[in-house]
């Protein structure tokens, strides 16, 4: 018997999965009923993985209204939540009508990377052009981050100054999937 899948994330790697999914469940999802489609390890960038995934699992959770949501991380390394225009290339290539306003479908994109939003919940001010934050120990190790954002992000309002990526990705939570999961 299949158990019924609540949520979808879509992610480059396991610091991605651990923190997604931690901050998910301080948020109220339940995230035992959660798949994981994440880039297999050392065959090629994380980032194409995603890029290229994406319009399959946005055509599926459309087809399936169990799927209360589809969660999404990838990377913005130079380019920031700009990586956004991609993902809606890699759906116009694949004929799969882009994310519409009303869809509970968000993207989170990190700029460079998950590290830079690490290092600004560890209380530094990052700039968001610097790619050489450092990476945690284990990726377990994201719980005391998580729990601040997630903190953070009920309140609506991010320690300035905030990084404009995770900024975005306040917003994008709020107003995509805040509304209380059945």
């Amino acid at each position: 018997m299949s158990r019924q899948v609540q949520l979808v994330l879509l992610c480059e790697d396991r610091q991605q999965e651990a923190f997604a999914r931690r901050f998910l469940k301080a948020m109220g999802w339940e995230t035992r009923a959660m798949r994981v489609e994440k880039a297999p390890g050392g065959r090629g960038a994380g980032e194409q993985f995603v890029r290229e995934r994406f319009p399959r699992e946005l055509k599926a959770h459309r087809s399936r209204p169990v799927s209360q949501a589809l969660v999404v991380m990838i990377d913005g390394d130079s380019e920031g939540p700009a990586r956004w225009s991609q993902l809606g290339k890699a759906c116009r290539d694949a004929g799969v009508p882009e994310r519409t306003n009303a869809e509970r479908v968000a993207v989170f994109i990190p700029t460079w990377n998950i590290e830079t939003w690490l290092a600004y919940l560890d209380g530094t001010q990052v700039e968001e052009g610097r790619a050489d934050y450092p990476r945690l120990a284990q990726e377990r190790d994201c719980q005391r981050h998580v729990e601040k954002l997630a903190q953070m992000c009920r309140a609506g309002e991010l320690r300035q100054p905030s990084p404009p990526s995770l900024d975005a990705a306040c917003a994008e939570y709020n107003g995509r999937l805040k509304r209380e999961p059945r």
